[in-house]
């Protein structure tokens, strides 16, 4: 497309190049033409003075001398005009190719220009690509990776427990994701339980509830405003205000 547009502007540029051309070559001929009949009739006037010039007077011998001068001067106008167009045929000429050269120096640049950017566009996709499969691959090694550790069953509401004795939190170590919306993206079996306040599945640091009774037993760190694990035993907000109002 850009080659067309180049060459069509360029063919318009020359259209008028041929008929100005042959103008200023016709015009040459026709000054050469005019200067050599002059010159013959120079070369003419030349004999006939020198073979009269004896019988001629001061003033016809004068007279005929400024004649043939004055056709010499006419003679070197027809040939500096003759020069002239000569050059300003050079310069038409040399300005349309100054032209061209000036249309390939852009038309090269633009070349470059647009398989830079086509280049540029691929390595963009094609990284783009290679980041959405090591995406895909990253999210599946951290299911299968938390898959491993998640509590397997809530407690039973009702099931005989047997004493334990007291202990320091329970948590399960596992990635560190920190919030549920860290996990959104990623793919999850609907038969998975659910745990916590946000009731989201099993993922990140968990830490489970010491009331017995507590209906929901495992909380992610971030939904209960924890960074690391409390010393001593830890009740759920839920149970905390429960034993509070005991």
């Amino acid at each position: 497309m850009a080659t067309a547009m180049y060459l069509e502007h360029y063919l318009d540029s020359l259209e008028s190049l041929p008929s100005e051309l042959q103008r200023n070559f016709n015009l040459m001929r026709d000054l050469d033409q005019r200067a050599q009949d002059l010159m013959k009739e120079i070369d003419k006037m030349a004999v006939d003075y020198l073979g009269n010039v004896r019988g001629l007077s001061p003033e016809k011998r004068t007279e005929q001398l400024d004649s043939i001068e004055k056709m010499f001067s006419k003679s070197k106008e027809f040939g500096d005009d003759k020069v002239q167009l000569a050059m300003q045929t050079y310069e038409m000429v040399d300005k349309h190719i100054r032209k061209l050269d000036a249309d390939l120096a852009r038309f090269e640049a633009d070349l470059k220009e647009k398989s830079s950017s086509s280049s540029q566009q691929k390595g963009d996709s094609d990284s783009g690509k290679k980041l959405k499969g090591k995406e895909k691959k990253k999210r599946k090694s951290m299911k299968e990776e938390f898959e491993d550790e998640i509590p397997r069953k809530k407690k039973k509401k009702g099931a005989p427990l047997s004493p334990e004795p007291e202990a320091a939190p329970i948590s399960v170590p596992l990635i560190s994701i920190t919030h549920p919306s860290d996990v959104l993206d990623m793919p999850v079996d609907p038969n998975e339980p659910t745990y916590c306040l946000c009731h989201q599945v099993s993922y990140g640091e968990m830490i489970g509830c010491d009331n017995a009774d507590c209906p929901i037993e495992w909380f992610h760190f971030a939904c209960v405003g924890l960074t690391i694990k409390p010393k001593g035993k830890w009740f759920c907000p839920r149970c905390s205000e429960e034993r509070k109002k005991k």
